[in-house]
């Protein structure tokens, strides 16, 4: 209460200060406060507009990004310190012991090599934005350390303090990820039983790819120990915010697959303003902090706006005064897991391009609260990380991830997106993009374009789909160019769209330049694309709506495959359906029962088709896949396979059924998929910490319609339950020259603090799709202003 109360009344306190600007100029309309941050270069005006965007007013490149560092530590701060705190290894300091194998791993994957020629490689301009954001940072943190009631709640009940930032460690910290090493795992596993035709029901090859087992590998000796600590569980700990670890390997396979994005360019040749018009959703995760942060960043040379991800530089997805841009993920195999054979008298040695050599080795020492500081010793092969290491066997792991190249660095290459101005210098600025990406572009000149973008490893002797002996004989040779990655520009079509679908072009040289086979199911981007082909002229409304379109193309197939005769059960459920318009709709009973059918469909027909010795490394089935199998039925289902599918579905119609009235009741008419389907957003700690989940109530009550397969992503895990786990939390629609126009979303609102107006005021928009106006031009800002915040350098 006392920390409300200093919060409120510094807030009531603020907003007597005069309304001039910081150059004495009187402001149109808004109240102001005034803030000496230091950091800051020069005066900069922060104005907020009625929705809560700031619009950042700067004189230099380097303000520019100080007031979005600023601005995302005052609303997002602890979530972006722990994210820091994690990728810098520094959990133990504050939490304990329980921490340090995280810390150890998170160490295991910095950057060794020099970071002041990483710095001074980077794009023109692109460093000193990057310190003005951590300037920026660091300035807030100073200013609630000199006012302590405005600190965030979190730092009281847990007792711990926010780290300062250092541009140094944006290069340093590169995060673990597994990337695709379990696959690999598993597949050289199911090699080695003869069962790898198998892995196809649950990870389908696309393109269609003959499997070659690497010469040199021991597929038979191939386990998941192989995989040391890129396993979560080998560094378990009791924060419920690290939920990777409490998923098994299915779950978190799917969880990877389904979160996806869509973004579509419309030429102006197809759209109703005669100007193009690019629409995004990125869908991540729904529940906790939310992935996006909305601010306008203008300065001489730089007028961008859009959502950024807290903790990371610059726009992510929005516009320039030049051009709209957008992102799906795009999906490129960028890791590999290495084989080494160490020295029986000395496991300090590998074998590597034939002679020994020592793995190179780093001292770290980290800190322990209410202990003493543990040392550790990390290891690296050819630069790359050691996970797992036996002695007894001579053996252990390297991990080839592109992110640990030089360069291989996500935390600069935004700002260098901000910067360009046109096609030719974004795809300057892709060659320091990391990330697997469709990057969608549209220009007020009228030009559109597509650029698959990401580090993408040239493998000569092997593609990538097992682990490697890691002798030198399978080392990587470089990356691919972006020029040679897959792109258009202006395309005849007048659209296109990406959906994380597989969209390699027909004619690119596949066998030459390998860039994944693992690819989303492509049911989001065939309805976004059965929309658009129908529409002569595509319109803002239109975008909109396909944003929020629920039509759901596996219904389509189910209902298509229903067998004329039933079971009772099962016909009641087949007469529901067959009414339906496979519209995921929150208010629709038909919606219900689908989403109790389609599991039970799925595990029916992995019991039917997976053989018995692989159904321990194919927990789940291909959704795609088995729609597929179903339409077509052959062998694979018995000697009647047609038999056997209408006896499949049947058994899913009625005990789909059966669930939907154990779930809703056993009146259908009452039955309404928005009563299991909810959006329900906490605090990741609050199941773990009592006083969090106290102080930070959950914000609830929302109905959702949708599923992982409609266009409108609204994903969940039946494992887990029916509550909305991923989907677009951040939505654009850009009218791309009249800039005004454009709409977004964003859920639940700026701010992560349940003391701000701003924590979450978009929640009923967000569900209700209602988009809202992103005001972009000085007189819309200065029209919709209600606050300023007026910096001058401290």
């Amino acid at each position: 209460m006392l920390q409300r109360r200093a919060f409120l009344l510094a807030t009531a306190a603020a907003l007597t200060v005069p309304a001039v600007s910081a150059w004495g100029r009187p402001l149109v309309k808004g109240r102001s406060t005034r803030a000496r941050l230091t950091g800051a270069r020069a005066p900069l005006d922060i104005v907020e507009d009625e929705l809560g965007v700031p619009h950042v007013r700067a004189n230099s490149l380097h303000d520019a990004y100080f007031g979005q560092g600023y601005l995302v530590a005052r609303d997002r701060l602890f979530q972006i310190d722990i994210d820091h705190r994690r990728d810098m290894g520094r959990m133990a300091e504050a939490f304990g012991e329980a921490f340090v194998a995280a810390d150890k791993a998170a160490r295991l994957f910095h950057y060794r090599g020099d970071i002041d020629t990483e710095l001074a490689d980077l794009p023109p301009g692109v460093l000193e934005c990057a310190e003005g954001y951590v300037a920026g940072v660091n300035a807030r943190i100073a200013e609630l350390e000199a006012d302590p009631a405005q600190m965030p709640l979190e730092y009281g009940i847990l007792g711990i303090s926010p780290m300062r930032w250092d541009v140094r460690d944006l290069v340093r910290a590169r995060g673990i990820g597994m990337g695709d090493a379990d696959d690999e795992v598993r597949r050289a596993q199911m090699q080695a039983q003869g069962l790898l035709e198998a892995d196809q029901l649950m990870a389908p090859l696309r393109p269609a790819w003959s499997y070659t087992v690497p010469e040199g590998l021991d597929c038979a000796a191939v386990s998941e120990a192989d995989l040391g600590i890129l396993l979560p569980s080998a560094r378990p700990v009791p924060f419920d915010a690290i939920q990777e670890a409490a998923l098994d390997p299915a779950e978190r396979r799917t969880d990877r697959f389904a979160q996806g994005s869509n973004a579509w360019t419309i030429a102006p040749s197809r759209s109703t303003t005669g100007r193009p018009i690019l629409a995004n959703d990125p869908h991540l995760g729904i529940g906790g902090f939310s992935p996006r942060h909305m601010v306008h960043l203008t300065a001489p040379g730089l007028d961008v706006i859009g959502a950024g991800a807290p903790g990371l530089p610059g726009i992510m997805q929005g516009h320039t005064d030049r051009f709209a841009f957008g992102r799906t993920n795009f999906h490129i195999d960028q890791t590999d897991l290495f084989i080494l054979r160490t020295a029986k008298e000395d496991p300090e040695l590998y074998w590597h391009k034939g002679q020994w050599k020592r793995f190179e080795t780093f001292e770290d020492e980290i800190k322990v609260k209410d202990a003493p500081p543990q040392r550790v010793v990390q290891r690296y092969a050819q630069g790359r990380p050691i996970v797992a290491q036996d002695p007894e066997r001579q053996r252990a792991s390297a991990f080839a991830t592109v992110s640990m190249l030089p360069g291989g660095n996500m935390r600069f290459a935004i700002i260098a997106i901000n910067l360009a101005k046109d096609w030719t210098s974004l795809r300057r600025a892709f060659r320091i993009h990391t990330s697997p990406t469709n990057f969608h572009y549209a220009d007020i000149d009228g030009n559109t374009g597509w650029q698959t973008i990401g580090y993408t490893p040239i493998r000569p002797k092997h593609d990538g789909l097992f682990p490697a002996p890691g002798d030198g004989e399978y080392d990587w040779a470089g990356i691919l160019p972006v020029e040679e990655m897959p792109h258009v520009h202006n395309p005849k079509e007048g659209w296109f769209a990406s959906a994380n679908q597989m969209n390699i072009p027909a004619d690119y040289p596949y066998d030459k330049r390998i860039i994944s086979f693992n690819w989303s199911d492509p049911f989001r981007y065939d309805r976004i694309s059965e929309v658009l082909n129908a529409q002569p002229r595509h319109s803002i409304a239109d975008s909109i709506a396909l944003q929020h379109d629920v039509q759901s193309l596996p219904a389509r197939s189910l209902i298509a495959l229903i067998p004329a005769k039933l079971s009772p059960d099962a016909a009641k459920a087949a007469g529901l359906l067959r009414r339906w318009d496979c519209g995921i709709e929150a208010d629709s009973a038909a919606a219900l029962l689908y989403e109790m059918v389609m599991p039970q469909l799925l595990s029916d027909f992995r019991d039917a088709v997976v053989p018995e010795a692989a159904k321990a490394f194919i927990p789940s089935v291909n959704l795609y896949e088995m729609l597929s199998i179903l339409a077509k039925p052959d062998k694979r289902l018995g000697a009647d396979p047609v038999a056997a599918r209408d006896a499949l579905i049947d058994g899913a119609l009625a005990e789909g059924w059966k669930k939907a009235q154990a779930q809703a009741g056993g009146d259908p008419a009452a039955w309404r998929w928005g009563d299991l389907h909810r959006v329900r957003i906490t605090h990741p700690l609050a199941s773990s910490v009592p006083a969090i989940a106290a102080a930070f109530p959950p914000i609830e009550g929302g109905r959702s319609g949708g599923d992982s397969y409609t266009p409108m992503a609204r994903g969940f895990n039946a494992k887990r339950g029916y509550q909305v786990s991923h989907g677009a939390s951040y939505l654009l629609v850009a009218d791309v020259g009249a800039w005004d126009n454009s709409r977004f979303l964003l859920l639940p609102g700026q701010s992560a603090d349940p003391r701000s107006p701003r924590y979450r005021d978009f929640y009923p928009r967000w569900l209700a799709g209602e988009m809202q106006p992103l005001w972009f031009s000085r007189e819309a800002v200065e029209r919709h202003a209600v606050a300023r915040t007026l910096v001058t350098p401290g």
